[in-house]
């Protein structure tokens, strides 16, 4: 609960992302939409008996908001809505705080059927995009079993996909080109059109970039603490999903700084840093865990002389929240992908392996820092 002095801050700041002021005489439909739109985002406060402007009007002392609230929650909003209400007074005038948390059951809509999101201080329509990504995080769609357009089986990799598929005693190669498909299918490797699926592209495509331009890792590496410094190197890591991991990896351990010296005639690191098998581990959660619907972004990392960062597009999945993650609470915003790079290796599924970052960092010393930022996930490791 906040107090009246965090309220009279929240106030004077005004209206934002994550803030709504409401008068009193507010009809329930547009209180409804409101809290749609912070559910179907990051959550916010609504403060009902302020109006746009910040003046403190106050509510109907004769009305019970808290009922009247609960019944909005579950009736003009779908799926109903847990929020939390409490009241109080600021210069002897009672005004009510709603809290709505980021939802869990995603996406939201109203009673009329909108699906609304928050953009800074105002409501809008969720583009097809963002609705798209609103029920990848519910679990109800997942985008790595949707087909690559104008893609075919001639574009998958079958030295590749006969490696995989040794463990199981399938050598595709010795199929006939119509039983070569309908494993391929049942795989999840193609769509029954017989395209590839972005899975199918990412790990066994001969060319993952030429139809999904956003795969891949962006790596820079800066001269100081902060993007304007001087950048010192720069690539482009592109290729399968297995590639990109260990290209990325081995980079970063070039560059990570590794004092050392020569003690009894042998050499002894004088500074703990990360191990191959962290990095790894962050770098693999980035590529696999992450929205390729968002098609304009990149995964991108980025080196500093203090500190790498992470950054991934996408959000965590509406059950999901940070705290979760460093307890081993395990999520698959791509499960097929997830599917294919447990078989291969680079995942266990069991969620261990943000813990084991984790661990280590307090080992080392080091901090381990993970953060949501808009549709961005961005874990920072210091050096």
């Amino acid at each position: 609960m906040l107090n009246n002095s965090e309220i009279l801050q929240i106030i004077e700041k005004g209206e934002n992302s994550s803030v709504e002021f409401k008068t009193a005489d507010v009809r329930p439909e547009s209180l409804a939409r409101e809290i749609v739109g912070f559910a179907n985002s990051q959550g916010g406060i609504i403060l009902l008996g302020v109006d746009d402007s910040g003046n403190i009007i106050g509510n109907d002392s004769t009305k019970n908001y808290d009922v009247w609230i609960s019944n909005i929650s579950r009736y003009n909003v779908v799926p109903p809505i847990h929020r939390v209400y409490y009241e109080t007074k600021l210069s002897e005038t009672s005004i009510g705080i709603i809290e709505v948390p980021k939802g869990f059951d995603k996406p939201y809509q109203t009673s009329d059927g909108k699906f609304l999101v928050r953009v800074n201080s105002t409501l809008r329509s969720a583009s097809q995009g963002e609705l798209l990504r609103l029920f990848q995080q519910s679990g109800v769609f997942h985008y790595d079993l949707t087909g690559v357009s104008n893609s075919s089986i001639s574009e998958l990799n079958i030295f590749q996909i006969d490696k995989y598929f040794a463990k199981y005693d399938i050598k595709l190669s010795n199929e006939s080109p119509n039983e070569q498909i309908n494993i391929l299918k049942n795989a999840d490797i193609l769509t029954q059109t017989g395209e590839m699926t972005v899975a199918g592209a990412l790990i066994f495509g001969i060319n993952p970039p030429k139809h999904l331009a956003q795969s891949g890792i962006s790596l820079a590496r800066f001269a100081n603490n902060d993007l304007s410094s001087e950048l010192l190197d720069k690539k482009e890591i592109e290729g399968t999903l297995d590639v990109v991991i260990d290209t990325c990896t081995s980079l970063i351990l070039n560059f990570i700084p590794t004092p050392s010296d020569i003690i009894d005639n042998k050499r002894v690191d004088l500074n703990k840093t990360w191990s191959k098998k962290a990095l790894r581990e962050v770098i693999a959660n980035a590529c696999i865990h992450r929205n390729y619907s968002i098609v304009g972004s990149k995964i991108r990392v980025f080196m500093f002389p203090d500190r790498i960062e992470v950054i991934s597009p996408g959000r965590l999945p509406n059950t999901v929240t940070i705290e979760k993650l460093k307890v081993g609470v395990s999520y698959s915003v791509n499960p097929v992908i997830s599917k294919f790079m447990e078989n291969m290796g680079y995942i266990d599924k069991l969620g261990r392996g943000i813990p084991m970052v984790y661990n280590e960092s307090k080992k080392i010393g080091k901090t381990l820092e993970l953060k949501e930022i808009g549709e961005e996930f961005k874990v920072t490791l210091e050096l």
